[in-house]
């Protein structure tokens, strides 16, 4: 059997030192420019100081980088990740962060805050950056590949896009939860990555530097957290993990078994907002899954623990299977998440009664 190739330890210690590195530093900077999430503000809260909002810098930096340096001395194959590619990638996610960073600061109003991920993920699309093929579960040798028009390549791409996006912002209430949930789905994506011939995939190494960045970071944002992802991090986050799959079609089915229960849970939560005719992105509250777990009786870090560890059994059940076997997964996540908002619900609701 051979050996990981050590370049894939390397991209793995470097992001993972400079987030470590970095995230004390955002700290400073955030206080310094007064970028803070400050309890007072909003009942959603459940922290009692004020909170450093520049974290998602430190994973930024910590995942481009080294990338960058990666490239530049070609440490991996890149033959099918170009330079515009990477490029690309750079600039929507800088334009996220850009966004996120003055939503924190100035508290965009909801149209201003969707600007940003519509101009990122649009013009990931625009670059070519699509979805070429699905994979047909149910299908035979001569049809088990669909392949699509780049025309609906790209508009499945964009909505794939935004809808990881909101997916990890609207995760982002409990300390160490969207960092948590990027690590596992990068660990998920670099799995099906790698090539036991010793070829180094330039997807591999970019999914290793979102994991090193993620854990690093991770260390500040566990509970109590001493730095939040803030709008800019949270969004990046599902950018990266709705780029990364897209490289690979059989990664999306994996991302969204991964992040299947959180997505569910914001997409319940958004068409209850729809029902009663509010915004769906106008407002936060505690009506997550989440949220509800504390309301039933978690503790914090027992709520966080939990969606990790169904997070990893989906993963691992993506990663082991095949297209019917991802299909199954998908199907036993749904009924799996109709028990837990069933048993959770209902018991937040008993318990809030009470008080």
């Amino acid at each position: 059997m051979a050996i990981i190739n050590p370049i894939y330890f390397l991209a793995l210690t470097i992001s993972l030192l400079m987030s470590l590195a970095l995230a004390p530093l955002m700290i400073k900077i955030s206080f310094h420019f007064r970028i803070l999430d400050q309890p007072a503000s909003a009942d959603r809260k459940i922290h009692k100081k004020d909170v450093a909002l520049l974290g998602g810098w430190a994973v930024f930096l910590s995942v481009f980088v080294p990338l960058i340096i990666f490239r530049w001395y070609n440490l991996a194959d890149f033959s099918k990740i170009s330079d515009q590619f990477i490029a690309v990638v750079f600039l929507a996610g800088l334009l996220i962060m850009i966004g996120g960073t003055l939503d924190d600061k100035y508290r965009l109003l909801p149209w201003q805050q969707i600007i940003w991920p519509l101009l990122a993920s649009g013009l990931t699309v625009l670059a070519g950056i699509r979805i070429s093929y699905i994979t047909n579960p149910l299908g035979t040798s001569e049809n088990a590949i669909i392949y699509l028009a780049p025309v609906l390549g790209g508009a499945l791409s964009f909505i794939w896009l935004m809808a990881i996006i909101y997916t990890t912002k609207l995760l982002d209430g409990l300390d160490g939860l969207v960092a948590g949930i990027t690590a596992i789905a990068a660990i998920m994506i670099f799995a099906l990555s790698l090539d036991w011939d010793l070829y180094l995939s330039a997807t591999g190494i970019w999914a290793l530097l979102l994991l090193g960045a993620s854990s690093g970071f991770l260390f500040f944002n566990w509970h109590p957290a001493k730095i939040f992802l803030g709008e800019s991090g949270s969004l990046f986050m599902g950018f990266m993990l709705g780029v990364l799959s897209i490289i690979s079609g059989s990664k999306i089915a994996t991302t969204l078994l991964v992040v299947g229960i959180p997505a569910l849970d914001v997409l319940l939560v958004m068409a209850s907002r729809i029902i009663k005719r509010e915004s769906p992105f106008s407002h936060a509250d505690k009506k997550h899954l989440h949220f509800r777990l504390l309301m039933a009786g978690f503790k914090h870090r027992e709520a966080v623990l939990f969606l990790y560890l169904l997070a990893i059994i989906f993963g691992l059940v993506a990663v082991v299977s095949g297209s019917l076997g991802k299909l199954i997964g998908l199907i036993a996540l749904i009924a799996l998440m109709s028990v837990i908002i069933l048993v959770v619900y209902k018991k937040s609701s008993q318990d809030v009664s009470k008080t």
